[in-house]
Parts: C-alpha cells; sequence; structure tokens
C-alpha cells in the first residue's frame, strides 16, 4: 500500500460536533484541526466564550476563513437538523474503545464540554454511539482539543480510501 502524507481532496470527511466548548483556545485549535483535515464544525450552546473572542481566534486566526462552521441553540435544534447523521459520542466512561469503533466517512464525532464532558441527556438520548479513547485506569479524561485530534485522526486514518455513503 502507497503512504500519502495528504489527505484525499473531496467532500468534509467528518463532522466534529462540540456541545458546550467552554475554553476558547480548544475550540479555537480544534477549528484549526478542521482547516487542515476538511471536518466540518459543528458549535452547540451555550458556549463559555464569544466566537469573536481574542484568544480563540489566536488559536486558529489564519484558518477561520477555511472552516465551514455551524452554530445550533440548542442539542436538540442540531439533531433535529442532522436526523439521518451517524453520531459517534465520545465519553470516558464508554466500554467501546474507538480503535472497535468502525468509523465510516460523513460520521458526527461529538465532544462535551471541557469541566463535565457530555451531559447525561445527550448520553442516554439515543442519538449515537458511545466510543471513548482508551487510557490508562484511574485518569479522568484528556484536554478537549488533544481527544477531538486523537479521534479525528483515528477516523481517518480507518476511512482512508472509503467514501461516505
Amino acid at each position: 500500500m502507497q503512504s500519502t502524507s495528504h489527505l484525499p481532496p473531496g467532500e468534509s470527511p467528518f463532522t466534529l460536533v462540540l456541545v458546550s466548548p467552554q475554553i476558547p483556545p480548544n475550540t479555537g485549535n480544534v477549528a484549526r484541526l478542521c482547516a487542515v483535515t476538511g471536518c466540518k464544525l459543528v458549535l452547540i450552546e451555550p458556549l463559555g466564550f464569544s466566537i469573536s473572542d481574542k484568544e480563540l481566534k489566536r488559536a486558529g486566526l489564519d484558518y477561520w476563513d477555511k472552516v465551514f462552521l455551524k452554530l445550533y441553540p440548542s442539542w436538540t435544534a442540531y439533531v433535529e437538523a442532522s436526523p439521518g447523521a451517524r453520531r459517534w459520542l465520545f465519553t470516558a466512561r464508554a466500554g467501546n474503545g474507538m480503535w472497535d469503533t468502525g468509523f465510516e466517512r460523513g460520521d458526527h464525532l461529538v465532544f462535551g464540554a471541557e469541566p463535565t464532558g457530555l451531559p447525561q441527556e445527550v448520553l442516554q438520548g439515543g442519538f449515537g454511539g458511545l466510543t471513548t479513547i482508551p487510557m490508562l485506569d484511574e485518569r479522568r479524561s484528556l484536554n478537549l482539543s488533544t481527544a477531538v485530534g486523537i479521534a479525528t485522526y483515528e477516523a481517518l486514518r480507518q476511512t482512508r480510501g472509503r467514501v461516505a455513503p
């Protein structure tokens, strides 16, 4: 198999969804990740900052014009706007690790707020499968932008060369 250091051109491979993110630089870093991978970015309010915040812009300033960003006022509004989306809800408490998750192009990768993770109503709402990033026991979590980066590149690795249905 031939290896390449570039992603294939084409339709957005994934949608990265941040539910109520609180820390501007983390969201800026995820926006930069979206710009370089072609993923779409969804932010679900309430946000812990304004998307015009200086820190947020600093984290991804030269990339914001390359990010497809959609803002939703609530989880319900997002779900209603994308009823057929295949979602993976990332939580430290899932039994299924992301290496065993069969990602497909077009999937929505959903992450919770920095201090709290995804709300119970999202985790138990039936709108996505649960998965986790494997880590050592008795560790609480990873930094949000780190977790999103790890998950995105694992999903890209799994789906390399495959197209969404």
